[in-house]
């Protein structure tokens, strides 16, 4: 029998060494050997199965032959997740407006309330203008959208579609030091950065599994979707109308997930050659044969367990936040508010990388969750010192264009906003699946120097080449 392996050298350390760092790097010997068994495999079960409906089985041979394929399964990929991306902001609009205007309507009452009672305008302001306003804000914004995109993202994995994305996205994950199924911890983190660090408990290399916790903040969960949806359409498709308005929304958006990935592969490399360094693991994804989805019941259970329990942890953080929002922004110091004071401070360093200091407070506020930083930047914004009411998301651009807006701040505050820090509530759950200090602060610092570092030179080339 010929060797696998030759080495001019006589020592027979470095031979081994060599036979080693082949094993390793050797994808190729590695797969050939992975589809020979699986090609043997399927020869014996050929022999031994008896099928009733082949017809089925080659059907499912010839879908994934497309949807696994080296040349169609990345652009398959980008278009069905630009579909989801379509169809969600699509179908949100008609039902965020709806609940905003119930909610208007509600805070007007409440309002008729408190002055039936002569209560002071301090806890008006407190209860309603904060408390009540800016719960009604993360609702109008989020639910919508999140009952909307779970419930497609669980039939495309009940249809069996996300292992196919885990198997496309595992060679780039492998070059990059990480682990495949880190592509499914990755979709997880569509929905929700919190939840996804939870389901990195899949990867069993805790090497590889650390990889997946540092790298899944640059995925958009669900609270940065509205800031992403929103200046994409009123800054980035403002040359499309009707349909193709939404498409190029989508577009966009998706443009945003893209630069995300890049990123997650660019830092996951990285860390696989200095922190974190080591081989990546091998092993066998199972891919389930295609099924037909419950359609209601997909979507009923993807609603309940999903879109409500994101929803209620962010109504519970918004809330208190809110009201501290208010607080800071109706107690003047001199002739400002303690948050305009703040915004001053930041705002020289937040100019450096196209953005202004309220918008770097609205980040700082919104650490409890990432749907309040555009209430609180409105707030910061209006002169009411009250957050912005939800059914006024007309004037929103306009309030923007009188703060100095240009559609350079509008791509910054949408880099920034994908690549910032994670919210209190995923870095609570890091420091829970880690048990480290060190590996919570790194999640948050690694995050924020790359959203400084792209937003300055993005800022910095724009600038230079005069096109704002």
């Amino acid at each position: 029998m010929s060797k696998p392996y030759a080495t001019n050298s006589s020592d027979p350390l470095d031979a081994l060494l060599a036979v080693t760092r082949n094993a390793a790097e050797g994808n190729a010997i590695r797969d050939t050997i992975v589809s020979d068994i699986y090609r043997l495999s399927r020869s014996i079960c050929k022999e031994a199965v008896t099928y009733e409906d082949r017809r089925k089985l080659a059907s499912a041979y010839k879908l994934d032959k497309w949807v696994t394929s080296r040349i169609w399964g990345f652009p398959i990929m980008l278009a069905i997740l630009g579909a989801v991306f379509w169809i969600t902001i699509a179908g949100a609009n008609v039902p965020s407006a709806w609940i905003a205007s119930m909610f208007g309507v509600v805070e007007g009452y409440l309002t008729a309330g408190f002055q039936a009672v002569n209560a002071p305008d301090w806890l008006h302001g407190i209860l309603v203008l904060g408390f009540f306003r800016g719960t009604s804000w993360v609702v109008s914004v989020m639910l919508p959208p999140m009952a909307i995109f779970f419930p497609v993202f669980a039939l495309l994995e009940n249809f069996g579609y996300l292992p196919r994305v885990a198997f496309n996205m595992d060679r780039l994950f492998k070059k990059s030091g990480g682990h495949g199924k880190q592509a499914l911890t990755m979709s997880m983190g569509f929905g929700c950065n919190a939840a996804a660090i939870l389901s990195t408990r899949i990867i069993e290399s805790p090497r590889e599994r650390m990889l997946a916790i540092l790298t899944n903040n640059f995925v958009p969960c669900n609270g940065r979707w509205p800031t992403l949806i929103l200046l994409s359409s009123l800054f980035m498709a403002t040359g499309a109308v009707g349909g193709w308005h939404t498409l190029t929304t989508a577009l966009i958006v998706m443009g945003m997930v893209l630069i995300g990935i890049v990123v997650t592969l660019a830092v996951s490399w990285a860390l696989s050659k200095t922190a974190l360094r080591g081989v990546p693991t091998h092993y066998t994804l199972e891919l389930p044969p295609y099924r037909r989805p419950q359609f209601w019941k997909t979507i009923l259970i993807a609603s309940k367990d999903k879109s409500w329990s994101v929803l209620k942890r962010a109504v519970v953080v918004a809330a208190p936040a809110g009201v501290l929002t208010w607080i800071l922004g109706n107690i003047t110091v001199g002739n400002d508010s303690i948050l305009g004071h703040m915004a001053a401070f930041f705002d020289p360093f937040a100019q450096l990388i196209g953005l202004d200091g309220y918008i770097l407070m609205a980040f700082i506020l919104g650490l409890p969750a990432n749907e309040i930083v555009l209430p609180i930047l409105l707030m910061g914004y209006l002169s009411s010192g009250a957050m912005v009411d939800a059914d006024g998301i007309d004037n929103i651009k306009e309030i923007f264009l009188q703060h100095g807006w240009t559609w350079l701040t509008a791509l910054n505050m949408m880099l920034f906003s994908l690549l910032h820090y994670p919210c209190g509530t995923t870095l609570f759950n890091i420091y829970k699946e880690t048990k480290s200090v060190k590996w919570t602060v790194l999640s948050a610092v690694i995050p924020l120097a790359i959203a400084i570092a792209v937003t300055f030179v993005t800022a910095q080339v724009i600038r230079a080449l005069g096109w704002v």
